[in-house]
């Protein structure tokens, strides 16, 4: 089996980041079944009672489809269809940019409602969990952003890219990690 190093070396760095994800979910997951009791007796915050799972849902089906779309995109580029990768970078960027405005205003309505990073632990593992991959879909955004550039120059004329198939398979992993997410916080809290 012989990879591209770029593709390798991406894949190690997933596989890195993959550790970051898998101890914010296991700490979210240990304070969930450990101290939400104690919360919901007290009447603090919890997932249920301050999330939206279907609001949060819509945006969710948004950056899958994103997915969907970086891959037409990449099949475009190994199809040598150069104005087609052009237009499938740029919806995957606008449908990335909605799911962040999603969480974005899912995160101020919460904050309007005093349910801060600093106020308990529910705030502060729902805080850094999600914003931990905002982070990683805002790296992802600028990283598509700049293939969009260099692809409207008229770079990536096919039928590979390192810098596409790299890209491509980090996006694809925001979004795995996004689904872990959500069936993590939102679902686990309606179950």
């Amino acid at each position: 089996m012989n990879i591209e190093k770029n593709k390798l070396l991406m894949m190690f760095f997933l596989a890195s980041e993959s550790m970051f994800f898998i101890v914010l979910i296991l700490t979210y997951a240990y304070y969930r079944s450990t101290a939400a009791v104690g919360f919901e007796s007290t009447g603090g915050p919890t997932a249920l009672t301050s999330l939206n799972p279907i609001r949060t849902g819509i945006f969710t089906l948004i950056l899958i489809l994103s997915s969907f779309t970086v891959w037409l995109g990449v099949k475009s580029l190994k199809s040598k269809r150069h104005s087609m990768l052009c237009f499938w970078l740029f919806i995957t960027i606008v449908l990335g940019a909605l799911f962040l405005y999603g969480q974005g205003t899912e995160w101020w309505g919460m904050i309007k409602q005093d349910i801060t990073i600093s106020r308990d632990l529910f705030g502060t593992t729902f805080y850094t969990l999600t914003g931990f991959h905002g982070f990683h879909v805002t790296v992802g955004l600028i990283m598509l952003l700049i293939l969009f550039g260099l692809a409207l120059a008229g770079d990536f004329r096919g039928p590979k890219s390192a810098g596409i198939e790299s890209i491509s398979l980090y996006w694809h992993f925001v979004d795995v990690v996004w689904i872990v997410v959500y069936s993590v916080i939102y679902l686990w809290a309606v179950l």
